[in-house]
């Protein structure tokens, strides 16, 4: 079946079946199964993706609260209560009921992420959730702690959270969340997001999964011009020189090198197929053909002029479909 033809069925365990039905048994506040998961997960890049994972499903449950009552000293159960309490803490700032119980839910997350770097303090994740923390502290003048607001290693970067970022890298470098969760904090304090992920890809080794983070501070740029009434035209921002450089470094420094296609991000799949055909660039086709029936929201909901962003994805994959027929 050609992918053109293929219907969309999204889901957040992507084409990583283990990871599914962990998160299944999860939602049914079952934890057993994400237990046995994490114990067989060899990498730290696929222990911090199935973590992050993992954590949405079971945030709404007591799942992880029971596995912590069961197993109080289980590195994985004390990491995933980091993980849990952090995206709690994430999803109540978003909710505009729920932010005057946000401080204490600060302090908590915190805590369990320290605790959890003091059982396994080769573990990467609980610092990528204090990174993920450090979002919230945005008031330079009114800090939450002295380590989100430090000097960076160049002049031309914003003071952030470096020495969280460091911490991660010190682990596992490159860690893909660390680095989009830096980039977060920065987009949410208004201040050098775009220099911050060029600095990262001119670091970026062939191969490496952090040449797609411009991609991502671009279509926000997009998202924020458009929403300000500060683009005049589609067509304009995307065929800049300076934008269309990053979008073919990603896809000639990250993908080309990519073997095991299914092991993908599929957000940064979906970044660069929407970002190739904004651009009119070739190589569409062969992203669009990877990424299969799991397209995520991000990006076609940011910048979608229409209610269904799954129509916008599929507009986008036939249109690059043709056009890469007619090449």
């Amino acid at each position: 079946m050609a992918a053109s033809d293929l219907a969309l069925t999204p889901h957040p365990a992507g084409y990583d079946e283990d990871l599914r039905l962990a998160l299944e048994d999860l939602q049914l506040d079952r934890w057993l199964s994400a237990k046995a998961l994490l114990a067989n997960t060899r990498t730290w890049a696929l222990r911090t993706s199935r973590s992050q994972v993992l954590a949405a499903g079971a945030a709404k449950g007591d799942a992880i609260a029971a596995w912590c009552a069961e197993d109080p000293g289980d590195a994985n159960a004390l990491m995933m209560r980091a993980r849990v309490l952090t995206h709690r803490v994430l999803a109540a700032h978003r909710s505009t009921t729920a932010r005057h119980t946000l401080l204490p839910r600060v302090s908590a997350a915190r805590a369990a992420c320290e605790d959890a770097a003091r059982r396994w303090p080769a573990d990467p994740v609980p610092w990528v959730c204090m990174l993920a923390l450090a979002r919230l502290d945005v008031d330079h003048k009114h800090w939450h702690s002295v380590h989100h607001w430090a000097n960076p290693p160049e002049a031309m970067l914003p003071r952030g959270p470096w020495p969280l970022l460091w911490q991660v890298d010190r682990r596992d470098w490159p860690n893909r969340e660390a680095y989009h969760r830096m980039l977060q904090c920065l987009q949410a304090r208004g201040n050098g997001a775009v220099d911050f992920t060029r600095w990262v890809a001119s670091q970026a080794k062939p191969g490496s999964v952090l040449l797609n983070l411009p991609l991502y501070a671009y279509v926000e740029d997009y998202r924020l011009r458009t929403a300000n009434g500060q683009v005049a035209s589609t067509l304009g921002f995307w065929t800049n020189e300076q934008v269309r450089y990053y979008v073919e470094l990603a896809r000639d420094g990250w993908f080309a090198y990519v073997t095991d296609r299914n092991s993908c991000s599929l957000m940064d799949l979906n970044y660069l197929a929407y970002t190739l055909t904004a651009c009119g660039l070739p190589g569409a086709p062969e992203v669009f053909t990877a990424i299969g029936p799991l397209a995520t929201p991000a990006p076609w909901q940011h910048v979608s002029e229409s209610r269904w962003w799954q129509d916008d994805f599929v507009r986008a994959r036939n249109y690059a479909m043709k056009q890469g027929r007619n090449r």
